[in-house]
């Protein structure tokens, strides 16, 4: 099956999450994780789609995310760019680690794609791929394996 740019794209998320993170993290070193590659993100992607493009993608991504993490669905509407670092800590730090990568990534991957939708798979790369600590650059037995 061919590794496409989707793919790609979150596992670089999750990479950049746990080497953010460090060794063994416990939840509130993944908590602070993500905070830093969401200050990361909104400050490449906000000059593009405003303040309120952004707390719209970040409030629609977390709805999406609650499903499968409904303690996320405690981040009320009230929510935005600025208060989403704390609140989102506040609630990460008090779970599992396990549980708190994957609810990191799924928010983040979930938002990037979000992103893609809006903006187009070309400028949310060109916008983001600095924040990620892994290259997309893949060779041609890796796209075909």
């Amino acid at each position: 099956m061919p590794i496409t740019d989707r793919d790609l794209c979150r596992e670089a998320i999750r990479r950049t999450l746990r080497r953010r993170a460090g060794d063994l993290p416990d939840s509130l070193a993944i908590a602070q994780a993500t905070s830093e590659i969401w200050h990361l993100m909104s400050a490449q992607v906000t000059p593009v789609i405003g303040d309120n493009g952004l707390d719209a993608i970040l409030k629609r991504a977390l709805l999406l995310t609650s499903v499968v993490f409904p303690w996320l669905a405690s981040l009320d509407g009230q929510l935005d760019n600025d208060s989403f670092p704390a609140r989102m800590t506040e609630l990460m730090a008090g779970r599992e680690s396990v549980v708190a990568a994957q609810a990191g990534s799924s928010l983040l991957i979930t938002f990037t794609e979000l992103l893609a939708t809006l903006i187009g798979n070309s400028l949310t790369r060109r916008l983001l791929d600095p924040v990620w600590e892994v290259d997309f650059v893949v060779t041609e037995q890796e796209k075909t394996s």
